[in-house]
């Protein structure tokens, strides 16, 4: 019996190795064009991965390796992308975890995705985090969040996607909508972190005189007792403002219904309160099927009234990285993580250079979540968290679709 269990120890190591190297942790790329996601660029040069983090990034080649070499072959390498607000599930969500979530994950790290912030999604999603985290299956590094409101019903939820008819659109209500008892909101917040939630979640449409921005105040200081960070789903002009009284810790949308050019201290008051933002500009971008059909992020018909959000939101968030806002990559989309990068370059491409978009899908991505000291760029100490990239990004953003390897935490996760 010791000695079978022995041969098939011995025969899953030779599994694992002949994986090409996917389980090593140790790793050393050499011949690489390196973008650090600092800035610095080197033009040839290696870096050095021990136990699952950077050591070296220099312009000198290693004289002693550990683990194995990949020779980039003059191809880009630089930090891994980071997807700041996105939804996972889909339909059933117990088949999502046992049918679809697996192939859904090889998307996002073919796409060069090593992490995503999940904003809103159900239990499963923890379970899926759980099973990615004991090697049980692979997939980028999660981060969960769940809802609580911040007032009571007014009334049934909208038929198909919520963004069809945002309230956000429409002026402001003048009769309060009805406050969520004290209680109720702090069990929902313990729930949460019961549950295994990372993050708390609120969507806010203020009323005339109504409890939303209280009830706000309250999520934010009970997830700071139990270290849950709350992000704000805030999509005009006056709903951002609003937001900023409560602290939240990361705002998930550039507010795209209100123009910031009209207003430069609500500018100076969005940037100076130090919160993270994401980007979601393509929410409002038609996503077009192979035959052209232009498509909402549900499918169905793009709804054109919505259009103007479309030109809005890059405006203002324009604005906003002028001003010196933390502007981090983050869709709020459905579509495959690829399709959806796409979508999103086409939209930030509006008022980014490739080198703004570089930073944004990366360093500053990790700043959004929260988790910018960790990884999101090539420095001494951080995750190796990695892609190689056949092209030059710096000069053209369509090359961030060319992913030819995906590095997480040291593991080669997807080769071309």
């Amino acid at each position: 019996m010791q000695i079978r269990s022995h041969l098939g120890f011995i025969g899953a190591a030779i599994v694992l190795a002949s994986a090409g190297g996917a389980y090593a942790q140790n790793l050393t790329i050499t011949n690489a064009r390196i973008l650090d996601g600092t800035g610095k660029v080197i033009e040839r040069g290696a870096v050095v991965v021990r136990d699952g983090k950077i050591v070296s990034v220099s312009a000198t080649a290693p004289t002693t390796t550990s683990g194995r070499t990949i020779n980039a072959g003059g191809k880009t390498v630089m930090p891994a992308f980071v997807e700041g607000h996105r939804h996972l599930v889909t339909g059933d969500a117990a088949q999502w975890l046992t049918q679809r979530a697996a192939p859904q994950f090889q998307q996002f790290l073919e796409a060069g995705f090593t992490t995503v912030l999940a904003a809103i999604d159900p239990p499963q999603v923890v379970e899926a985090r759980k099973r990615i985290e004991a090697g049980q299956m692979k997939g980028p590094r999660l981060y969960v969040g769940t809802f609580l409101p911040v007032a009571g019903a007014t009334g049934p939820p909208p038929n198909g996607d919520p963004a069809r008819t945002d309230p956000a659109r429409g002026p402001l209500p003048t009769t309060p909508a009805p406050a969520v008892a004290r209680d109720a909101t702090i069990k929902a917040v313990e729930s949460a972190k019961q549950t295994g939630y990372d993050y708390l979640k609120v969507v806010l449409n203020t009323t005339q005189n109504g409890p939303e921005v209280e009830t706000l105040k309250l999520i934010v200081a009970e997830g700071k007792k139990h270290n849950m960070p709350t992000i704000v789903h805030a999509v005009s002009v006056r709903d951002t403002l609003a937001a900023l009284e409560a602290k939240p810790d990361m705002l998930v949308h550039t507010p795209h219904i209100g123009s910031l050019g009209d207003d430069p201290a609500a500018v100076k008051k969005i940037v100076d309160a130090k919160i993270p933002m994401t980007s979601t500009l393509a929410v409002f971008v038609p996503h077009f099927d192979t035959n052209g059909a232009a498509l909402f992020r549900d499918g169905q018909p793009f709804p054109w009234q919505t259009l103007s959000s479309a030109g809005q939101g890059p405006v203002n968030a324009r604005l906003l990285w002028e001003a010196g806002l933390v502007y981090g990559y983050g869709t709020d989309t459905q579509w495959p993580p690829k399709e959806t990068l796409a979508d999103e370059l086409r939209a930030l491409r509006l008022v980014f250079s490739p080198q703004d978009i570089v930073k944004i899908i990366t360093k500053n991505a990790a700043a959004a979540t929260l988790h910018g000291s960790e990884f999101g760029t090539l420095e001494p100490g951080k995750l190796a968290d990695i892609v190689i990239i056949d092209g030059d990004p710096m000069r053209d953003s369509e090359a961030l679709l060319k992913v030819v390897t995906t590095i997480k935490a040291g593991q080669v996760v997807f080769e071309k």
